[in-house]
């Protein structure tokens, strides 16, 4: 299963629409993904055995629960499916009114998984 798909596949529990790259829809809560770095995170006899993918995670809500609520599932969910935290950091959209997180993680897979 490719990366993209692990992690549309941890999100998507959540109850929101989770897209990557661009959210084209009318909710106003929602996630969007997408990868920042993608380099090898092993070598062995010159060829690379695992990948290292290195992906943002951002949730849009006006909701301040929701915010919460999401900022608590997205962590579990992604370290749940093998992910590791590299950070985060909260922002808030003044034009829109939206509530912004950002979350960071890294993930290693296999060659041969991809």
């Amino acid at each position: 299963m490719s990366a993209r798909a692990i992690v549309n596949s941890a999100l998507k529990p959540l109850g929101v629409p989770v897209v990557f790259l661009k959210y084209r829809g009318e909710d106003e809560t929602y996630i969007r993904f997408f990868f920042y770095d993608e380099k090898s995170a092993l070598n062995a006899e010159d060829a690379e055995e695992a990948t290292g993918f290195y992906v943002q995670v951002d949730i849009y809500t006006k909701d301040p629960s929701e915010y919460a609520r999401l900022e608590t599932g997205v962590k579990k969910q992604l370290v749940d499916a093998g992910f590791g935290r590299l950070g985060q950091y909260d922002l808030y959209e003044n034009e829109t009114e939206i509530y912004h997180k950002v979350l960071r993680f890294y993930y290693a897979q296999n060659t041969e998984e991809e």
